[in-house]
């Protein structure tokens, strides 16, 4: 699977974004997709995560109650509505796909997604 994100860009802190994320090539299977990012200076971390079907969902903490993953698989498209941005949330953004199920009780993990996008740069000024 192919990925592209977009919709990155220089936003001020409690503005709002919307990421797109667009699969191509072998997109049949029911699997599940995910945004991850990379803050500057620091590892990789998971913000949100989607099964096939959209029945459920999952979100780390500091993007809980903001940040709301979607996915239109008409499409072939996976979303990430980021609301209430702070300053914290700037970062390199990946799409994942070809996430199976959930593996670990803790949550998605970036070992988990066998597909990545390129990313997309969202910087939020203060």
């Amino acid at each position: 699977v192919q990925l592209v994100e977009s919709g990155g860009g220089l936003v001020q802190a409690g503005e709002s974004l919307r990421l797109s994320c667009v699969a191509s090539g072998h997109t049949g299977s029911r699997n599940g997709m995910g945004w991850f990012r990379r803050p500057p200076g620091k590892d990789r971390e998971f913000v949100a995560a989607i099964t096939w079907d959209g029945s459920r969902t999952y979100y780390s903490d500091s993007v809980k109650g903001r940040f709301t993953i979607s996915r239109d698989n008409a499409k072939n498209t996976l979303y990430l509505q980021m609301n209430s941005l702070k300053p914290e949330d700037t970062a390199v953004y990946y799409c994942a796909a070809d996430w199976p199920r959930l593996m670990n009780p803790e949550g998605p993990r970036s070992a988990d997604f066998a597909s990545w996008g390129q990313g997309t740069q969202v910087t939020v000024s203060s």
